[in-house]
């Protein structure tokens, strides 16, 4: 039935794909970011420490840092429509379960533990597993609009999300989430396949033949490299491997933990619950063009480049958030939405590609998984070291200032990893054929 529904289309059932992932996106990312609308009322019912409640959003990464491995050889075995319908259920029932909780071990098994878990199946390292195997010439362009369904999700989910929380409390809003995910998204899933070949395709919608193949095979720059079998044990005996992994927890650890903190800071320097809500879905908001952007512009002049420009963004976003401790202004809230959103959320569209072209094979699942598992760790300690030194110090300074610096390496790891040196994007080939 998809075979047919394929042939019948009057564009490439790629960007299908694309468009099932951005729903998919749209809600189960949003139901993991919803933490942190649900994070202080949470507090105010509990009376919990901040260390201790935020470390429920950290556990769900830490387990989702152990399964990552696993969901790379189960997606290798079974394609994304398993993979993604697990992720939904499990989604749906840790946001369902939650309305239960009572005891700090009850959210971190329902939000952080099944919530976590289920929204790595269904985020960015599930999708990142199968996406990149659709597209070569416009890879990152078609993995920055589907992920920019995370986006499009925060600006419609979000700050509606938070007037429901104020009039019909958090557990409500997760009874609502966990229905939501599986009505819309159980059937939707049903779509997706792993590979262009499965159905008869070749990526790009190219026309499968010899010479479409020898074409795409024109932006190998290191024919050496892209010419082993790339497994995990030998992709783990380079400093290629590392360096990914390196840049990938220190973008995380400052993406998350802004993500789980902002609005609880916001809200202390002294804007409303409705204004920092909006503020969260915002910085989701200026992801979409700024995704969508960067993709673009990755496909055209390299991966290192935009991965620079996304951790800078992040830096620039921690930089405003200190200055309003001193001038809290809307101009300064501004700077800090655009910052984090347009360039920051870029990092998004080129985060399956970079080890997809380092490493590209039979074997990529386990790889990127095993990556993943960094990426992970550095999103499940960044917001329990930001709870942690609040805590400890009554400030979010020192920890702002150590999120700057694992951005900043970040961007130095990838640059060393170089990507750009095994195989070209589309843009670059164009250039050296000229």
């Amino acid at each position: 039935m998809i075979e047919k529904l394929a042939r019948r289309l009057p564009f490439f059932y790629g960007w299908i794909v694309v468009a099932v992932v951005f729903v998919t996106m749209a809600i189960c990312v949003n139901a993991r970011t919803a933490f942190s609308l649900l994070f202080p009322p949470i507090l105010d019912e509990f009376g919990w420490e901040r260390g201790v409640t935020a470390g429920a959003f950290s556990f769900g990464f830490l387990v989702s840092a152990v399964l990552s491995p696993l969901l790379g050889r189960l997606m290798d075995r079974h394609g994304p429509r398993l993979v993604m319908e697990i992720g939904v259920g499990a989604t749906a029932a840790g946001l369902l379960l939650a309305t239960f909780a009572g005891e700090p071990w009850h959210v971190y098994i329902t939000l952080g533990l099944l919530v976590g878990a289920g929204t790595t199946f269904t985020g960015y390292t599930g999708q990142a597993l199968f996406l990149p195997n659709w597209f070569v010439r416009r890879r990152a362009l078609a993995m920055s609009i589907a992920f920019a369904g995370v986006g499009f999700g925060s600006i419609v989910m979000l700050p509606a999300l938070q007037v429901f929380v104020e009039r019909n409390g958090w557990r409500a809003a997760c009874t609502l989430l966990g229905v939501l995910a599986l009505v819309v998204l159980v059937p939707l899933n049903l779509l997706l396949r792993r590979l262009p070949e499965d159905i008869g395709l070749a990526p790009d919608g190219d026309a499968d033949t010899p010479a479409a193949a020898q074409a795409r095979r024109t932006n190998v720059v290191d024919p050496a490299w892209a010419a082993v079998d790339w497994t995990l044990a030998r992709a783990m005996r380079t400093a290629r491997f590392w360096w990914i992994a390196l840049g990938y927890f220190g973008a995380l650890f400052s993406w998350y933990a802004v993500q789980v903190h902002q609005t609880k800071y916001l809200m202390e320097t002294g804007f409303g619950a409705t204004e920092a809500a909006w503020a969260l879905g915002a910085v989701s908001l200026a992801g979409v063009p700024g995704q969508i952007a960067l993709g673009w512009l990755s496909d055209r002049v390299g991966r290192e480049i935009v991965w620079a420009i996304g951790s800078l963004g992040f830096c620039l976003a921690y930089a405003a958030l200190l200055a309003l401790q001193a001038y809290p202004s809307v101009a300064l809230l501004y700077t800090m939405v655009i910052a984090q959103g347009a360039l920051g959320y870029g990092l998004t569209s080129v985060i399956g590609a970079i080890p997809a072209e380092i490493f590209e094979g039979k074997h990529y699942g386990p790889i990127f998984g095993t990556l993943m598992l960094s990426a992970l760790a550095g999103g499940a300690v960044g917001p329990w070291f930001m709870g942690f030194v609040h805590d400890r110090t009554g400030s979010y300074t020192v920890a702002f200032g150590v999120a700057i610096g694992c951005s900043l390496l970040s961007a130095f790891a990838i640059w060393r990893a170089a990507p750009g040196r095994v195989r070209a994007v589309a843009g670059r080939v164009r250039v050296a054929q000229a």
